[in-house]
């Protein structure tokens, strides 16, 4: 009997691959050493529906809600997206640089999509997320951290402040850290 791998070629087999066109090589010799938690939802505020998933693979009817107008043309992506319901979603090889951190910086370094891990928790800055969420967080950082050297954890609030909000004040970081029992690594989480 043979076992299947959990990493292949950066993709997690325990997510639901669904491949989004929107990412690059990262620069070589570049190590992956940062996870960056997001919050989406579309229409913001919205939650259940396929708005996401059609946002990151550029399937987004732009006619069906007000709202999409403001993002025709906009090309984004994660490498992960976890539902209110814990299911997971992988758009991303975590190989791969996927686009979801825009203009950012963390500990001196710039354009963190380089070297990041982006991970979309279904919400909006400011709301509380379900505990089905923080269980696949914490069973999908772990298994990231043993393929890859991740040293730090934050939000995209932290990488982008000012711009950013997210995931915002309704995020428990506190159960996060110890669920994980990773302090050292949320040193830039205030």
């Amino acid at each position: 009997m043979t076992t299947q791998a959990v990493w292949q070629d950066g993709w997690y087999r325990f997510a639901h691959a669904l491949a989004s066109p929107n990412h690059g090589p990262r620069p070589a010799h570049t190590p992956v050493d940062l996870l960056v938690i997001h919050a989406i939802s579309l229409p913001p505020g919205v939650y259940g529906g396929t708005q996401v998933q059609a946002f990151f693979t550029n399937q987004l009817d732009h006619s069906a809600h007000p709202y999409f107008e403001t993002l025709r043309g906009v090309q984004v992506s994660a490498h992960f997206y976890i539902r209110r319901t814990g299911d997971l979603i992988q758009f991303v090889s975590c190989d791969a640089r996927a686009w979801h951190a825009g203009e950012s910086s963390h500990l001196g370094r710039s354009n963190c999509n380089d070297f990041s891990i982006g991970i979309e928790l279904e919400g909006i800055d400011g709301d509380q997320f379900t505990s089905e969420q923080y269980e696949s967080l914490t069973a999908l950082l772990p298994a990231i951290a043993q393929h890859y050297p991740v040293k730090q954890v934050c939000g995209h609030e932290h990488i982008a402040p000012g711009r950013k909000k997210d995931p915002g004040d309704g995020f428990n970081w506190p159960c996060l850290q110890a669920a994980l029992g990773w302090d050292t690594a949320f040193s830039s989480v205030k």
